[in-house]
C-alpha cells in the first residue's frame, strides 16, 4: 500500500496518480473536502482528515504495516502565503511529528517527507547571480523564516527517527515545483501560475499591463510537476537517507520568466513592478551535483516546454470560468 498525505493538493494528486498508473494500491488522505482536491480518483480510499491532530495521523496509518507514507501535507503557497502566514507555516511541524510518531507506532517501511528549498541559508541567496545552492548549504541554518524552519526543523525529526527507531526516511528539497492542476489563483499560486494568470488576463481584458513582484531581477530555477513525481519516485526507492535537492538547474529571472510566457501568449505587456510586495530571497538555484552522483538522474523538462503546458491548462480554466479548486 501507498499512502500519500496531502493528497488533495497539487504535487499529491500528480503523485497519487502516477502511483495509481504504476499498479499500487492507495490511500488519499487531505484535510479538505474532497470537491476541493484537485484532484480525486475514484479507485483510490480517499480520507479526509486534519493530521495536525495525532490521532488523525494515527486512522490516516491504520494497518498500515509494511506500508510507504508519501508526507506531502502542510499549510503553504506561494511567497505571498509563506511570508504573511508564518506561524500557519510553522504548525505544519505538528503534521510531521505526528505523522512520523504513528508510522514508528504502526511500522511503516518507508517515510518520505516533502521539504523544501526554503531551507537553505539566506546569506547565500543575496546575489540574483547565485551560486547553486548543494544540500550541505542549509547549515549553518538561515533558512525562510516561518515555512523554512518548519522545513528545517522537520528534516531532523526525519533524521533523528531513523537513528532512534530505524524508521527508513527519504527527504526531499524541491524546488519551486509548478505545471498544470495546480493553484493558479487566491493567493497561494507561485510565481509561474501567478505570471500565466496575469498574462491570460491582460490577454483576455485587453489592459496590455502586467503588475511584477520586485524588481524583476530576482532569479529562481523552476521543476516541472512530472520531474518532481518521478524524483520522488527515484528516491523512495532509493538507499540515499540524507535529504536530496530535487530540483531543476535552469536558472532565469523573473522578468525572463514573464517573457517566456508573453512569447507563448504572443502577446508584450507593459511591465510594473511592485517593490513593496513579497519577492523572497534574491537568487536560489538547484545544484543538482547530489542527485546525479546519487541516482544517476536530475528534471530535463526545460523551463519553456513545462510552461507551455502549464499556460495552456490555465487559460483553459480561466476560460470556462473554473477557479483553482475543484478543476481536476
Amino acid at each position: 500500500m501507498r499512502i500519500v498525505t496531502g493528497a488533495g493538493g497539487f504535487i499529491g494528486g500528480h503523485l497519487v496518480r502516477a502511483l495509481l498508473e504504476a499498479g499500487h494500491t492507495v490511500r488519499a488522505v487531505d484535510c479538505k473536502p474532497l470537491e476541493e482536491w484537485y484532484q480525486c480518483f475514484g479507485d483510490v480510499e480517499n480520507i479526509r482528515l486534519d493530521l495536525r491532530d495525532i490521532d488523525a495521523c494515527r486512522s490516516a496509518l491504520r494497518g498500515a504495516a509494511g506500508a510507504e507514507v508519501y508526507n506531502l501535507a502542510a499549510d503553504m503557497g506561494g511567497m505571498g502565503f509563506i511570508e504573511n502566514h508564518k506561524a500557519l507555516c510553522m504548525l505544519s511541524v505538528l503534521i510531521n511529528t505526528h505523522m512520523l510518531v504513528a508510522a514508528r507506532d504502526v511500522g511503516v517501511a518507508r517515510y518520505f517527507f516533502s521539504s523544501s528549498a526554503c531551507v537553505y541559508n539566506a546569506e547565500k541567496q543575496k546575489d540574483p547571480a547565485v551560486i547553486p545552492l548543494r544540500e550541505a548549504d542549509a547549515y549553518p541554518a538561515m533558512p525562510e523564516d516561518g515555512y523554512g524552519w518548519e522545513k528545517l526543523f522537520s528534516e531532523r525529526m526525519c533524521r533523528h527517527f531513523t537513528e532512534d527507531f530505524g524508521i527508513e526516511t527519504r527527504v526531499a528539497r524541491y524546488h519551486n515545483v509548478y505545471g498544470p492542476n495546480g493553484t493558479f489563483d487566491g493567493g497561494r499560486e507561485k510565481a509561474p501560475a501567478a505570471i500565466c494568470r496575469k498574462v491570460i488576463a491582460a490577454l483576455n481584458g485587453g489592459t496590455k499591463t502586467i503588475e511584477i513582484w520586485g524588481d524583476g531581477k530576482q532569479t529562481r530555477s523552476f521543476t516541472y510537476i512530472d520531474d518532481c513525481v518521478e524524483g520522488t519516485a527515484r528516491l523512495m526507492a532509493s538507499s540515499v537517507r540524507e535529504p536530496l535537492n530535487i530540483g531543476s538547474s535552469e536558472l532565469v529571472a523573473i522578468d525572463q520568466l514573464v517573457s517566456i510566457v508573453e512569447q507563448i501568449a504572443g502577446i508584450t505587456l507593459e511591465r510594473r513592478y511592485q517593490l513593496d510586495a513579497p519577492k523572497g530571497v534574491n537568487g536560489r538555484n538547484s545544484d543538482n551535483t547530489l542527485i546525479q552522483a546519487q541516482l544517476g538522474w536530475e528534471p530535463t523538462t526545460s523551463l519553456r516546454a513545462g510552461m507551455e503546458r502549464t499556460y495552456a491548462w490555465i487559460e483553459q480554466q480561466m476560460l470556462t470560468g473554473r477557479r483553482s479548486t475543484s478543476v481536476a
